[in-house]
């Protein structure tokens, strides 16, 4: 269980997501976003694509979490999603926006329930897991998207030593 002021830097963190990720890719061609420069990696496109489904899927978690007692959890492949044709496109603007919007909407959300260790507290059984409080999902997608920016950082300089 994190303190009051742990979970209001973390939301602080969370928040600037967006403003990291456009610094990151705003000026990227096409081909900047949708070549794998390292074996094996997602594309810097299939790592903002992913970011919005993820967060998408995390924020729903968040709220059934928020208001249902328990509430059983899917898992998903996020491999099997990363590879589908809206995940693999070089248009990037729609889920940059999912993003900035998802970020400021569940920020904000975040910040009313701050001081209320009771409801951060709230959990669910998720399949073949322990128990996923909201704290620990503030936590794992504040750490989900500083992974997500330094593979895309990590690919973007894989851009030069070809």
């Amino acid at each position: 269980m994190f303190t009051t002021e742990e979970r209001r830097t973390k939301i602080t963190t969370f928040r600037a997501v967006p403003d990291q990720l456009d610094t990151l890719v705003s000026e990227l061609s096409a081909t900047d976003l949708t070549t794998a420069f390292i074996e094996g990696e997602w594309t810097v496109a299939q790592n903002i694509h992913h970011l919005a489904d993820a967060h998408l899927n995390a924020y729903m978690r968040f709220k059934f979490i928020l208001l249902e007692d328990r509430p059983p959890l899917k898992r998903y492949n996020q491999d099997d999603w990363a590879m589908t044709a809206d995940s693999q496109q070089a248009d990037i603007s729609v889920s940059m926006q999912i993003i900035r919007g998802l970020h400021g909407r569940w920020s904000d959300l975040m910040q009313s329930l701050v001081d209320d260790n009771d409801v951060w507290a709230r959990a669910s059984k998720y399949p073949d897991s322990k128990d996923l409080s909201l704290d620990y999902l503030l936590n794992g997608y504040v750490n989900h998207s500083a992974n997500h920016i330094e593979q895309i950082e990590k690919t973007l300089a894989a851009r030069w030593v070809v």
